[in-house]
């Protein structure tokens, strides 16, 4: 089918704002320019890509079913122009990570700082999510390159280029409010107590559910975050057992200690992938050749 790519540029605008004056404005194009290569993107294709009402717009499934398809071109397209422009003066393109705050903050900061030293000039932009909400970054072509912890169900097994780092999860607790310190304590006996975790969208809240299910056992967190370093803080004061990555404990946690679990804690992973159905940019490459691998 013989469709104009400005017609497809119009209609991502449209989509990823759900406004077709937010449209007119990025494109510096009328609104009713942008409403007539809407209908005539319709028109050849012969479905209703969004539904227009006085107050909003929003997709027909037969639109959001084309934007998910036209997002990573889109995405793909504005790399490359970046990567050649940059290349003309930088001799490298941008950087552009995904990791989670945790990753970034405990693991990254050393290979990001050596990266910059050699490479100065070299724009780094990284974007904080979770492992989860990572993977649909590099799928869309949004990020180089990410770095999460695995298993990762949403991943897909080939676009791992390296396993950079082992650990082990644990939890950890105030022995003022946790009587716990000296002996073993079962899963059974962990989700009768005030469990705080990360939120369920993440590998790490995906993990412990799994490992619960598996000893037959339902785990129903206490409180449930987005950040690490915050459930460590509530787990200081004493207001429930956090669990957390043991890569985030570098800094002073004496006030703390580690249950001892009869049930063994599987080892994980961390990952660093990048989207193997694409040209890998320089940059990238030389960010993974400074990452471990184990």
């Amino acid at each position: 089918m013989d469709i104009n790519y400005e017609l497809y540029k119009v209609f991502y605008y449209v989509a990823s704002s759900l406004s077709f004056s937010e449209a007119s404005k990025k494109l510096y194009i009328s609104q009713s320019a942008v409403s007539q290569s809407v209908k005539t993107l319709e028109k050849k294709l012969g479905q209703s890509l969004f539904i227009r009402s006085t107050k909003k717009v929003q997709l027909t499934p037969a639109g959001s079913l084309l934007l998910k398809h036209i997002e990573p071109a889109m995405n793909l397209i504005a790399r490359g122009e970046s990567q050649l422009l940059d290349s003309g003066t930088l001799g490298l393109g941008q950087l552009h990570i995904g990791a989670s705050d945790t990753i970034c903050r405990y693991f990254l900061v050393p290979y990001l700082k050596q990266f910059h030293q050699k490479f100065p000039n070299v724009p780094i932009k990284v974007t904080n999510a979770t492992s989860i909400q990572c993977v649909n970054l590099l799928d869309q072509r949004k990020v180089d390159l990410i770095v999460t912890n695995y298993p990762n169900t949403h991943l897909n097994h080939d676009y791992i280029q390296k396993t950079i780092a082992c650990f082990h999860d644990v939890f950890i607790a105030n022995p003022n409010y946790f009587d716990l310190m000296d002996r073993e304590v079962s899963f059974e006996e962990l989700k009768k107590l005030p469990i705080m975790m990360l939120t369920r969208q993440s590998t790490t809240s995906e993990f412990l559910h799994n490992l619960f299910i598996q000893h037959q056992l339902e785990l129903v967190p206490e409180i449930e975050l987005s950040s690490n370093d915050l459930l460590i803080d509530l787990a200081r004061i004493g207001l429930g057992i956090a669990f957390v990555p043991d890569y985030s404990l570098k800094e002073d946690t004496r006030d703390l200690f580690i249950l001892k679990t009869k049930e063994k804690m599987p080892a994980r992973k961390m990952v660093a992938s990048v989207n193997s159905t694409f040209p890998v940019s320089a940059s990238t490459e030389e960010f993974l050749k400074l990452l471990p691998e184990v």
